[in-house]
């Protein structure tokens, strides 16, 4: 698949892309020497083993042994094909490469997705249009800046205007080429029900284009200007192959290099309040697109930061909103923070009514702690009076401490709502105890189970060291898999990876004729090759004294396959014994001791 695009265009994203940078996008990284360390993205690990060598251009993890180069680290944290992570590296670049037509890239699906992602774009520039460089669009654009909106964050935003006709859209995109079948799919038209044709889902609302992880749209919310109980005030894109609400967070292509400055998030309800957010300086700032945070926004989110401050809106159910979000990202190990906004405001409220600066300093700058928050809505609408509101703000609370909490915060906590109540700290931690006994037992019946998947560490062989160190001579040196290849004994190694290794490599010097294993790299496409390649070229080898070294691996090699035939003649000799062979059984045994005296 990689000799389509021509070479020297592969190396130029090559060398024109630094692996921090991209690396860096998905992983928060710091700098310790020469390297940069963080959380490996591809397993689950508290203590960085993961290494980005900016030098060599190369990740790798001591832990699972994943690794690779900067195209590799994007196919493998993605699953994407080689084509396309060089594509979506070359427009990082400015360097644009030829995809395959549908019949040569495979999936039809990847081809409808780019058509359906060009929809948006040319929808959105449209939209922009209007708003910002046509009379149809002054009202809309007084509107926005009445609303606090200027010129910058419209433009940052890229905020448009849909005319208040009925195929104003999709007369449009049907005169730049997009089929019906498209129109449809997109989301943008819908197909009438009494006639043929199609009608726009957007008229006459201020448009506000959803954007993907590198800055393309891929839906919008429409907001009307005058909200009647005839129409909603928002209107959404339907759900399609491009997006998805429960896997999509809003602004993380702004926000990205903001999060990684400051090793934080700012997790809001709606896009709304990251633009409102914006007007205050708060640039870290993400948004669920009108869901509850799902495993997949968790997952997103954990590659930029491991500490989120949750800003929900102010009423019952942004409340409720923030304590399901804040429980979510704790049992995931995010330290949780919640920034709590008076009465019943969202953030936009707030910074119109108390200025940007109160908002960034007295509320994005002063958040709860995950358990104080937690207590703070156990006593909302409580009254201490009555004993059955006493005892289930206890309850609530120490139900949340329970497994989730250090020594000195559950002492802490205790002891306030020990303040708080009247009652003594000793019946409270009493009724903890309880509670974390309780806690202790539902999870014990899976504990076995954790533990038989727990991936033990790999004991290095001396087998696995000599076909490791002859892979390693062979990726350095292309004359070496001429010797090898010339040897009577057909494929020199043992294990099964290392032959299926070998056999590619081999077509691998067919086509190049010298050896890189960076490119060697991008020829597999089975992921645990790549961590064995990687594992082998970081291995130590001596090219001094390369000739003894690739002499001692054959020799170790060629011994293991004899001890294989040794033990498995001796299995077939006891069976010939079972079977009252005995002609064949001593014959057996006489080649078992060929074997041994070869040995």
């Amino acid at each position: 698949m990689s000799n389509r695009v021509p070479e020297e265009v592969i190396e130029k994203i090559r060398s024109s892309t630094d692996i921090v940078d991209v690396v860096g996008e998905y992983v928060q990284l710091t700098k310790r020497g020469r390297n940069w360390f963080g959380l490996c993205p591809f397993h689950g690990e508290s203590t960085p083993s993961f290494s980005v060598t900016a030098d060599k251009q190369i990740f790798h993890c001591f832990g699972c042994g994943a690794g690779g180069n900067v195209i590799t680290f994007l196919m493998d944290i993605e699953n994407l094909t080689f084509q396309e992570a060089l594509s979506r590296l070359g427009n990082r670049s400015g360097i644009e490469i030829d995809i395959q037509s549908p019949a040569e890239s495979g999936p039809v699906q990847s081809k409808s997705d780019h058509q359906l992602i060009l929809m948006h774009e040319f929808a959105a520039d449209m939209y922009h249009h209007i708003l910002l460089n046509t009379e149809e669009g002054q009202v809309a654009l007084d509107y926005l800046e009445n609303r606090g909106f200027t010129r910058e964050m419209i433009e940052k935003n890229k905020i448009g205007w849909s005319l208040p006709e009925w195929n104003y859209m999709a007369s449009a995109l049907k005169r730049k080429g997009f089929s019906e079948e498209e129109l449809e799919s997109s989301g943008l038209a819908i197909p009438r029900e009494q006639s043929s044709g199609y009608f726009d889902r957007f008229r006459g609302r201020i448009m506000f284009p959803i954007m993907n992880e590198n800055g393309k749209v891929i839906a919008f919310s429409g907001r009307v200007l005058e909200h009647t109980k005839q129409e909603a005030k928002y209107m959404n894109s339907p759900e399609s192959p491009i997006f998805q609400k429960s896997q999509v967070l809003y602004n993380v292509h702004h926000a990205r290099s903001a999060i990684r400055k400051n090793r934080k998030i700012i997790l809001f309800e709606g896009f709304m309040d990251v633009i409102a957010a914006g007007k205050a300086g708060v640039d870290n700032a993400l948004a669920t697109m009108g869901t509850s945070l799902t495993s997949q926004h968790i997952r997103q989110m954990k590659r930029f930061a491991q500490e989120v401050v949750i800003c929900f809106d102010g009423d019952d159910a942004g409340w409720e909103a923030a304590k399901r979000a804040a429980i979510s990202l704790n049992e995931d190990n995010f330290k949780v923070e919640v920034a709590v906004l008076p009465g019943k405001m969202d953030p936009d409220d707030y910074v119109r009514e108390n200025g940007a600066a109160a908002f960034k300093e007295q509320i994005i700058g002063k958040p709860h702690a995950f358990i104080a928050f937690a207590m703070m809505h156990a006593r909302r609408h409580k009254n201490f009076q009555y004993e059955n509101d006493l005892l289930q703000y206890i309850q609530e609370v120490l139900q949340l401490l329970a497994g989730r909490s250090s020594p000195l915060e559950r002492d802490l906590y205790i002891k306030q709502l020990s303040e708080e109540t009247g009652l003594s700290q000793e019946a409270i931690l009493q009724h903890y105890r309880k509670l974390e006994n309780k806690t202790i037992e539902r999870n014990r019946p899976e504990a076995p189970a954790v533990k038989a998947i727990k991936k033990e560490p790999k004991r290095i062989t001396s087998l696995h060291r000599a076909e490791r160190m002859l892979l390693a001579h062979a990726l350095a040196d292309p004359s070496v898999m001429d010797k090898l290849a010339g040897e009577d004994s057909g494929i020199p190694f043992v294990s099964e990876e290392f032959q299926a290794l070998y056999v590619q490599l081999l077509g691998f010097y067919e086509e190049w004729d010298k050896a890189d294993f960076h490119k060697f790299l991008e020829t597999l496409q089975d992921a645990e090759l790549r961590k064995l390649v990687m594992e082998t070229a970081l291995s130590e080898r001596d090219p001094e004294h390369a000739d003894e070294e690739i002499s001692d691996c054959l020799k170790h090699l060629q011994k293991h396959r004899i001890e294989q035939q040794i033990n498995l003649k001796i299995q077939q000799s006891k069976e010939a014994e079972k079977q009252h062979d005995l002609k064949r059984a001593l014959l057996l045994a006489q080649e078992v001791i060929a074997l041994r005296k070869s040995l």
